[in-house]
């Protein structure tokens, strides 16, 4: 079965960081198999006031291990009404536009996010005969989403935790 792998960098790591665990990105290449099409993580970079920026290191790993990277630069602006400042980087679009582009081109789309803004694309992409699993934490995915999909896994069950999770010892640094 041809797959694409499409995950919502920020929704997906809050969902792992409320299970109080670090996803293994190499492990979820292999848990997909041989047959995957594309794999792509998606994430807004917020530089630092010296152009660096925290998520950096994962993204480098990601594009030397398997995965297309697809970034934009954070936007900030101050909201009028309490003249703080606002920092916006969502990838909705980019995500449901790369995976109804890659729809012709696979049979199986895994999202890894749980944000309600997907469940239509979820159905367009059914409506052609993709067949849709989410990946995200039970608690954090919408109820409309989890329905649409044809599959949910829900991170917090044990059994998924321990093929998703990054393994850590004396000799192991965290990517």
């Amino acid at each position: 079965m041809r797959t694409g792998l499409f995950v919502d960098g920020s929704n997906f790591h809050a969902s792992a960081k409320l299970a109080q665990y670090h996803i293994d990105y190499s492990r979820v290449i292999k848990l997909f198999g041989d047959d995957i099409v594309t794999a792509r993580y998606y994430t807004a970079i917020l530089n630092d006031e010296t152009g660096w920026s925290q998520i950096r290191p994962l993204i480098d790993w990601l594009d030397f291990n398997g995965w297309k990277c697809v970034t934009k630069p954070t936007k900030s602006m101050i909201d009028e009404l309490t003249n703080l400042t606002v920092v916006k980087g969502n990838m909705d679009v980019e995500i449901a536009t790369d995976m109804m582009k890659m729809s012709s081109f696979i049979d199986h789309a895994v999202l890894f996010s749980g944000d309600g803004d997907f469940t239509y694309v979820v159905k367009a992409l059914q409506d052609r005969g993709v067949r849709v699993t989410v990946v995200s934490m039970v608690t954090m995915t919408a109820e409309e989403l989890r329905r649409a999909a044809d599959k949910f896994i829900d991170i917090c069950e044990p059994e998924w935790r321990q093929r998703l999770e990054k393994i850590h010892d004396a000799k192991t640094q965290i990517r």
